[in-house]
C-alpha cells in the first residue's frame, strides 16, 4: 500500500500500547481509523484521544475471541467508512505457569484471543481487502515465534508460533495467487506496553499462576520493558514502512528474532537441548 490517505484502518488490541501507537500513526498518515478493544472504558479513552489528534475514527468494543463479534466489526467498519484497506491484527494476552499447572481455560482463552483472534480477523477481513487494488494484513506476533522455551510464558510462546506459520502460509498463498492483499508478520520484543499485566482481562473463571517463579519473572518483564522497551510508537513507523513497502517480517528486535532462529537450528543439528530463555531476551 503505497496510499495511506483517506483510505481505513482495522486496529485490534488498540486502547493500549502498540494498538494505540498504531491507531495514532495511521491516523497521522491520513487515514481513517476504527480502533477495536475488549476493555470498553480503555477504548473509549482512546477513540477520544485518536479523534483529538484529528482523525476520523470511531470505537467498536470487540472480544475477537468471538466470531461474530468480529463479523459486526467488518460491518460496522465499512457501514461507517465505505470499506477497510489495512487490518491491525494486534490484540493479545497472556497468562501461564508451569506446564502442569496452566488450566485448560488458560490455554484457551490465550489461544483464542492470540491466535483465533488473528484468523477471525484475516477470513473475516480478506475478502473486504480484496476489493481493493491495494490492501494489507498486519498480525503481531512476537519474537517468542522464534525464540521459544521462556519458563510460564508456553500458552503465548505457542500462539505466536502459529500466528507465523498462519501469516507465512497465507503470504505465500496470496502472492502465488496474486492477490493485491500483502501480508506483513510484526514480531517485537520488548516494548513499553502492559503486556506484563495482561492478566487484568483474564475471565473471572480462571485463577492466575501464584507460584513465585512466575511472579518474579513478570515483574522481571515489566522492569525490562520500563527500562530497555523500545516505545510503541517507534514500533509503529516500523509498521508503517512495512506496509508501503509489502515487507513480511518487521522485527523491531532483530537481533533476538535471529537468535531464536540459530538456537532451534543448533537444537536441529547437534541434539543439544537449549537452556530456557530468561523473560524479554
Amino acid at each position: 500500500m503505497k496510499i495511506l490517505d483517506q483510505r481505513v484502518a482495522v486496529v485490534t488490541g488498540a486502547a493500549s500500547g502498540i494498538g494505540l501507537a498504531l491507531a495514532r500513526r495511521l491516523a497521522a498518515e491520513g487515514m481513517r481509523i476504527v480502533l477495536a478493544d475488549v476493555e470498553a472504558d480503555a477504548l473509549e479513552q482512546a477513540t477520544a484521544l485518536v479523534c483529538a489528534d484529528g482523525a476520523d475514527a470511531i470505537g467498536v468494543r470487540t472480544d475477537v475471541r468471538d466470531l461474530g463479534a468480529v463479523q459486526e466489526l467488518a460491518a460496522r467498519t465499512v457501514e461507517q467508512f465505505g470499506g477497510v484497506h489495512l487490518v491491525c491484527n494486534n490484540a493479545g494476552v497472556e497468562t501461564g505457569g508451569s506446564f502442569l499447572e496452566i488450566p485448560g481455560d488458560a490455554w484457551k482463552w490465550v489461544m483464542d484471543v492470540n491466535f483465533y483472534g488473528v484468523l477471525h480477523g484475516c477470513r473475516v477481513f480478506l475478502p473486504l481487502l480484496a476489493e481493493h487494488p491495494e490492501a494489507h494484513i498486519v498480525n503481531t506476533a512476537s519474537v517468542a515465534a522464534f525464540a521459544t522455551g521462556t519458563a510460564t510464558m508456553t500458552p503465548y510462546c505457542v500462539s505466536k508460533s502459529a500466528i507465523l506459520s498462519l501469516s507465512e502460509c497465507l503470504a505465500i498463498e496470496l502472492q502465488t495467487s496474486g492477490s493485491p492483499v500483502g501480508v506483513s508478520l510484526l514480531a517485537p520484543g520488548p516494548v513499553k506496553t502492559r503486556m506484563p499485566d495482561a492478566e487484568r482481562n483474564l475471565p473471572a473463571d480462571i485463577t492466575p499462576a501464584r507460584e513465585p517463579h512466575r511472579v518474579a519473572l513478570m515483574e522481571e518483564l515489566r522492569t525490562k520493558a520500563a527500562h530497555i522497551g523500545l516505545e510503541p510508537d517507534e514500533v509503529a513507523a516500523m509498521v508503517v514502512t512495512a506496509v508501503r513497502d509489502n515487507s513480511f517480517f518487521v522485527l523491531p528486535h532483530p537481533d533476538m528474532a535471529l537468535a531464536g532462529v540459530r538456537r532451534r537450528l543448533h537444537w536441529m543439528e547437534t541434539g543439544e537441548l537449549p537452556a530456557p530463555r530468561r523473560a524479554g531476551t
